[in-house]
C-alpha cells in the first residue's frame, strides 16, 4: 500500500507519530481554551508559567 502512494514503511511511521502529536497538542489546547472559557478561571500551569516569565522579565530589566 505505501509502495503505491510513494512512500516508504518508515517515512509513514514518521508521519505518524508526528501528526500524533499535533492532534495531541491541538487537543489540549482546546480542552485548556473551553475550561477558561466555561468557568472563566486560568489554570494552575498558566499560572505558573506566567510567574516564571514575570520573574525572567524582572530580572531582564535590573
Amino acid at each position: 500500500m505505501f509502495q503505491e502512494l510513494g512512500i516508504s514503511a518508515g517515512t509513514a511511521i514518521i508521519v505518524l507519530i508526528a501528526l500524533y502529536f499535533v492532534i495531541k497538542w491541538a487537543v489540549k489546547n482546546g480542552i485548556k481554551e473551553a475550561y477558561k472559557n466555561i468557568t472563566g478561571k486560568k489554570l494552575s500551569e498558566d499560572l505558573q508559567l506566567e510567574a516564571l516569565l514575570k520573574k525572567e522579565n524582572g530580572e531582564d530589566n535590573e
